[in-house]
């Protein structure tokens, strides 16, 4: 479905991703992992079109993309779910996810979209009414998931979606993680959780210095030497 080829990428004119590559198949769970500043935001940004690779080429279902827009992207069917979760505070939680149904022409499809989200995330819907911004941080997550899903994207991206949450919490977003997954949604994640992500995913990439420097499935990365050492503190 999603095919990157030895991307490079740059800030300011200073390579940040050098010649990465990954897949990703339909209905797979594909994460990306690797320490702070390792470009695994950056790639996900690059993705979804806020940033342009200066080298290397991403094609979406064989469709050339590297160059589109972000509105022309997500029109094609890629949502990307940013670290900082970026929620319409003054909004309730109901009008929020409504946003995220705007490229849909049906009201009948943002309804159905919006029971889903509702019963994946049912504390989304003890608090349909509630000003977005009075939530809490794993609440405020969920919701920005869920806005993502109402769009019903054949790719999801989340970046980092367990970042500041407390241990509970943790469980619970990766816990919806893993029902997405179970229901054939295609999902690349970037998680600062490697155990746990990992182990959710069908495969997965190691990003160090904006470099891949391992991938394989999901157990064979937990079972690596360098990945336990490195990450695992095995």
């Amino acid at each position: 479905m999603l095919k990157v080829t030895e991307i490079e990428v740059r800030y300011s004119g200073i390579p940040v991703i050098h010649n990465v590559s990954l897949e990703v198949e339909q209905g797979e769970l594909v994460a990306v992992v690797g320490s702070n500043g390792a470009g695994k935001s950056t790639l996900l940004k690059t993705i979804a079109g806020a940033l342009h690779p200066t080298k290397g080429s991403i094609t979406f279902e064989k469709r050339d993309i590297h160059r589109l827009s972000t509105p022309a992207i997500v029109q094609l069917g890629i949502t990307y779910i940013p670290e900082a979760r970026l929620i319409f505070g003054p909004l309730t939680v109901e009008e929020n996810l409504e946003l995220g149904a705007y490229i849909l022409n049906s009201t009948e499809e943002t309804k159905k979209n919006l029971e889903f989200v509702y019963n994946l995330f049912p504390r989304l819907k003890e608090r349909r009414s509630q000003l977005s911004g009075t939530l809490s941080g794993g609440e405020q997550q969920m919701l920005a998931i869920g806005r993502g899903l109402m769009s019903n994207p054949k790719l999801l991206m989340l970046d980092e979606p367990s970042l500041g949450l407390m241990p509970k919490l943790v469980d619970e977003m990766l816990e919806a993680v893993a029902k997405l997954r179970n229901i054939g949604k295609t999902i690349l994640l970037v998680e600062q959780n490697v155990f746990e992500s990992l182990e959710l995913s069908d495969r997965g990439y190691v990003l160090q210095t904006g470099r891949t420097i391992q991938h394989g499935t999901g157990k064979e990365l937990l079972n690596a030497e360098s990945i336990k050492k490195a990450f695992l503190g095995l």
